[in-house]
């Protein structure tokens, strides 16, 4: 029997590996598309008369209005505004309204001032760490996908091979049909269709496999844990299909009584520490 209080105390802080913080590939990526047109605009800066300058650049290179949203740190081709002298959808794949207009824009939102007053030096490089910025932003997608590549590699690491033995992201009704095993009580009877991270094939049985990392705390583990007590309870039915759950983060540490309720009724959870002791080679056989 494992103690769950020293199960618990070995769960993680983080897993944040080197690529989770800036994905640095796709930034130069994305200024890489509009780099003519930076370094066109980048004639603007310190102009002593940017107005002129601006409508007289738009006349020659209508293109450099792509780049305007991305100084915003803004991910759109159209911008709405709206204050006293009125409401404006501006466009910047292109030009759509007078350039009068989007010389009004670039002075209320402080881009002619940022630009002709020196407060930066470089809008490729200004553009780049803008880039860096929202980039940041993606942080959430990465992390959710990060507990899922650890789990592959062990998976991979106790020899299964992905498309083989083993499969990632596996509906219950592909399941279903791959095997011919019926999985009726885990899907309300064909009325629900659940989808597993990953699925392990054995000569004796299917591994349904559930991964998730919780950082920091919130309401949505308490619905997990209970929801996966009640998976388990369901799976425990189907001879030849067995529900495995790996999990880990401090984030649990709020929701303690509901996952050590879970633990208590499900034989196969897991946290990273079981998985670097070799879990996967005890149990799927």
């Amino acid at each position: 029997m494992r103690d769950f209080n020293t199960w618990l105390a070995g769960f993680r802080d983080s897993i944040s590996d080197y690529g989770y913080y800036i994905d640095f590939e796709k930034v130069h990526r994305n200024i890489d598309g509009i780099k003519v047109e930076l370094n066109i605009l980048n004639s603007l800066i310190g102009s002593k008369n940017i107005e002129s300058d601006f409508e007289k650049l738009i006349a020659n290179y209508p293109n450099v209005l792509k780049c305007v949203p991305l100084l915003l740190a803004v991910r759109a081709n159209e911008i709405y505004a709206i204050d006293k002298d009125g409401a404006f959808t501006y466009t910047f794949n292109k030009q759509t309204l007078s350039v009068e207009q989007y010389k009004i824009f670039m002075k209320k939102t402080g881009l002619f001032d940022l630009i002709e007053n020196h407060i930066i030096s470089n809008l490729v490089d200004y553009a780049t760490g803008v880039e860096t910025g929202l980039d940041s932003n993606g942080r959430k997608n990465r992390g959710g996908h990060l507990m899922e590549d650890l789990v592959e590699g062990f998976i991979e690491k106790a020899g299964f091979i992905k498309e083989e033995n083993y499969f990632k992201e596996m509906y219950i009704h592909q399941i279903t049909d791959k095997w011919n095993i019926d999985l009726s009580a885990i899907s309300n009877k064909g009325k629900m269709e659940k989808r597993f991270d990953f699925v392990v094939k054995t000569d004796n049985m299917i591994y349904g496999i559930e991964t998730n990392f919780y950082g920091s705390n919130g309401s949505k583990l308490n619905e997990t844990a209970r929801s996966y007590k009640t998976l388990a309870w369901e799976t425990d039915t189907i001879d030849g299909f067995t529900f495995v759950w790996f999990t880990d983060g401090k984030g649990w540490i709020s929701a303690r009584n509901n996952l050590e309720e879970t633990f208590d009724v499900m034989e196969h959870i897991y946290n990273i520490k079981d998985l670097e002791n070799g879990i996967i080679g005890e149990v799927f056989k």
